[in-house]
């Protein structure tokens, strides 16, 4: 018979030709009994079935036969221990193999160490008795020892009446792994190191051993539920079939194979599954990038960091989350809730609302509604203790105690709870909220979020929210934002696409159907270039409101070559705690409109692209451009393109300057608007004084501030038909609505003059 071998010790035990000495009457032992010299056991030198063979005769209820050096018992390994067995004489006992599960402490509890019991059938028959020993629980394997077990005292068991013989043919180990694990195999399984995957057993130390063992194979995680007590590494490609159960405080990083599908089947849940690939990912693992392969992943609940990554509170590492779909699940994980509450506030604290009632009910990421305040404002964090809520912007109402609504809307990606995020991108993702949730929550503060090639499909209320600053130099490249409001006239519609607290955003090749607002954008710096956003509905002679929605005077803002459809853009400074005009600050400027096409279609006379909201008084704007851009109106013809909306003040028209409009192009507007202003005047009568009216060609209805130019476009005479050569000398702003420009001569002319007129200083 071959010997086995695992490396280079032999397993085959000593022939009991050779001595008794090494066979123990116990557990195998170092200084357990031996079998040598006892009047009930002897060696038969030629059995017609066994050759050289050891007879015993059974004199105790169980008569134990160990073999006394250990056989090592190797994680991933499988030993049979085999012989064969016959009755002589007397009672026939039962047979069954057995051993000592043993490592350096000793004796290994909790393990069964005693295999299947054989019944011999009759005298001289020949049983062979077996048993497979390993430290996986594998199917065939009687004796499942474990991690713990390294060697193992192994031998056999005769069970049943005394007084009895029986031949035993010499012991066989064997190292039979090979059935288990066949070596051209290129994977590992769990179940071979000691896992159990009862729920229960803490299976980490098993998947640490395995993981090491696989190398670069892949390892198998079989059918079952396997606990694992704390943070697991597998950098060994992981394939689950089976599935884990961790404390949510414990991280599973696989960095063999980081994608979302195989967390989805490590815990056998996509919601769990997402849960746990994100609190990897936040967790510094070998990849920047989520990819979710494609799939779509079903959420029954918002993502909140404080669920799946516990204590963390910042992360600046770039993040990629690619690759898929993320659709809701419906059900009451998803409602909004509302909360009304008092406070005060104080426009000298103009971030914080004090005295708030029924504070434990209002959450991080609620916006605030109620008087006094803009659109678009959220509770960043609490002091409940001192009835406290600090606000992402202030307040225009003034100083007042009132009352609020707060309401908290659910995200697919809620990231509220964390105090700054940086440098997170979302990048080829659908997400298909159908109605039932809102998209992405930004942390509190933050920087350089990213959302390319993503479409944001019927958010229920906003698609990308910033409740704080994490939204400085956030970029959203080559998205779509599909409202779930279509079918609404467009003054009953409420959700907005995005909305920004801070600066220097790039908002580029976008498109938005059909939303409440598409942006609105707080902060200054924003580029927003290449966009379609449209908000039309199947309504005739229907009302449009703001599309993109400033509420930054100084913006600094570029607007360019955007397709803006059946809105407008409205500027205010509904954000400002002390909304009047203060001399110190600065007023509406900084802002470029260039190269756009403006649309609108089935309107009102009254619409207008272009509105200036002022929510106080004193301001006046310093510093616009309006360029090379194209107006048209379908079906119904507007009045003009730009207005002031005076519904909490008027604009200063002494004060503007530096504003251009020029090189636009009109069609389906009544009145054509430009500064500086061509205007022809003919005076048909001789007048020394000649009132030339600029009623409606200025933007914003402003003042005839400045003439730069008169051009005499015909002779100018006298009454008497001569030639008057003298220049004329010019006074802006006549009129009862500073709106004329009055042309002086020394004597009564008349003729035909153009003039260049403008409604500010340039400079």
């Amino acid at each position: 018979m071959a010997i086995a071998v695992v490396g280079s010790k032999a397993l085959m035990p000593r022939e009991f030709r050779l001595g008794l000495n090494l066979w123990s009457r116990t557990n195998g032992t170092a200084g357990s009994p031996s079998w040598a010299g006892q009047p009930n056991a002897a060696i038969v030198p030629a059995d017609e079935d066994f050759g050289s063979c050891l007879e015993i005769l059974k004199l105790e209820n169980t008569t134990s036969l160990r073999y006394m050096r250990q056989t090592p018992i190797s994680p991933g390994c499988y030993l049979r221990i085999s012989t064969r067995v016959k009755a002589i004489a007397g009672n026939i006992p039962q047979v069954r193999i057995a051993g000592y599960a043993g490592n350096s402490a000793g004796n290994v509890a909790g393990v069964l160490q005693v295999g299947p019991t054989t019944t011999i059938s009759g005298y001289g028959n020949v049983v062979e008795v077996s048993a497979i020993v390993g430290t996986g629980r594998r199917d065939g394997v009687d004796l499942p020892w474990g991690r713990a077990t390294t060697f193992g005292y192994l031998g056999l068991d005769l069970l049943g009446d005394n007084n009895g013989s029986i031949r035993i043919e010499n012991l066989v180990i064997e190292d039979v792994t090979s059935a288990f694990v066949p070596g051209m195999l290129d994977w590992v399984d769990v179940r071979d190191f000691g896992a159990v995957g009862d729920g229960v057993t803490d299976d980490r130390a098993a998947f640490v051993a395995a993981n090491q063992a696989a190398g670069k194979n892949q390892l198998v995680v079989p059918e079952g539920s396997y606990y694992i007590g704390s943070d697991l590494n597998l950098s060994a490609p992981v394939r689950f079939v089976g599935t884990l159960k961790m404390p949510r405080s414990a991280r599973l990083s696989l960095t063999g194979k980081f994608d979302y599908p195989t967390y989805a089947a490590a815990f056998g849940d996509e919601t769990e599954g997402m849960k746990r690939a994100l609190q990897a990912m936040f967790g510094f693992v070998d990849h920047g990038s989520l990819d979710l392969c494609g799939r779509n992943v079903h959420l029954s609940e918002p993502l909140k960091v404080s669920d799946y990554a516990p204590g963390l509170t910042t992360f600046s590492n770039r993040r990629v989350i690619t690759n898929g779909q993320i659709s809701i699940t419906p059900g009451s994980a998803w409602t909004t809730r509302s909360v009304t509450a008092t406070g005060t506030y104080n426009p000298n604290n103009p971030l914080v609302l004090t005295g708030v009632s029924n504070i434990a009910n209002i959450e991080i990421g609620a916006r605030i509604t109620g008087n006094g305040v803009g659109r678009e404002v959220y509770v960043t964090a609490k002091n409940a203790g001192a009835a406290t809520l600090t606000l992402s912007q202030p307040l225009y109402g003034g100083a007042a105690t009132r009352n609020y609504t707060f309401l908290r809307y659910r995200y697919a990606f809620d990231f509220s709870d964390l105090e700054q995020l940086s440098r997170l991108n979302f990048d080829d993702v659908e997400f298909l909220l159908d109605g039932n949730a809102s998209g992405v929550m930004l942390a509190q503060t933050g920087s350089m979020t990213c959302f390319r090639d993503c479409y944001f499909t019927r958010p229920k209320d906003r698609g990308i929210t910033s409740i704080g600053s994490a939204c400085q130099g956030m970029r959203v490249d080559g998205c779509e934002f599909l409202s779930n409001e279509m079918g609404d006239l467009a003054q009953n519609r409420t959700t907005i696409a995005i909305n920004v607290n801070n600066n220097d955003t790039k908002i580029r090749h976008n498109r938005f159907v059909r939303f409440g607002h598409f942006m609105v954008a707080g902060g200054g710096g924003h580029m927003i270039e290449g966009n379609h956003w449209f908000q039309g509905d199947s309504a005739q002679n229907g009302v449009r409101f703001g599309g993109l929605i400033l509420t930054q005077t100084n913006v600094q803002a570029n607007i360019t070559g955007n397709y803006v459809d059946n809105c407008s853009i409205e500027w205010t400074n509904e954000h400002d705690a002390k909304p009047n005009f203060e001399g110190s600050a600065f007023s509406f400027g900084a802002l470029t409109i260039t190269g756009n096409t403006f649309l609108a279609s089935d309107t009102t006379l009254g619409f207008n692209w272009l509105v200036v909201k002022p929510y106080g008084t004193g301001h006046f704007i310093h510093g616009l451009a309006v360029l090379g851009n194209v107006f048209k109106s379908l079906n119904n013809k507007v009045t003009r393109i730009e207005k002031v909306d005076t519904t909490f003040a008027d604009l200063d028209y002494t004060r503007m300057r530096n504003i251009q409009f020029q090189g636009n192009m009109f069609n389906g507007v009544l009145n054509y608007v430009a500064n500086p202003v061509d205007i022809t005047f003919s005076q048909a009568s001789a007048a020394a004084r000649w009132a030339v009216p600029i009623n409606v060609e200025l933007p914003f209805n402003g003042w005839a501030k400045k003439v730069e130019s008169v051009v005499a476009t015909s002779a100018i005479t006298n009454s008497s038909n001569a030639r008057v050569s003298e220049m004329p000398w010019i006074q802006a702003q006549q009129g009862s609505n500073k709106k004329q420009v009055a042309v002086n001569w020394s004597t009564p002319a008349k003729g035909a003059i153009a003039l260049r007129v403008r409604m500010d200083s340039p400079d």
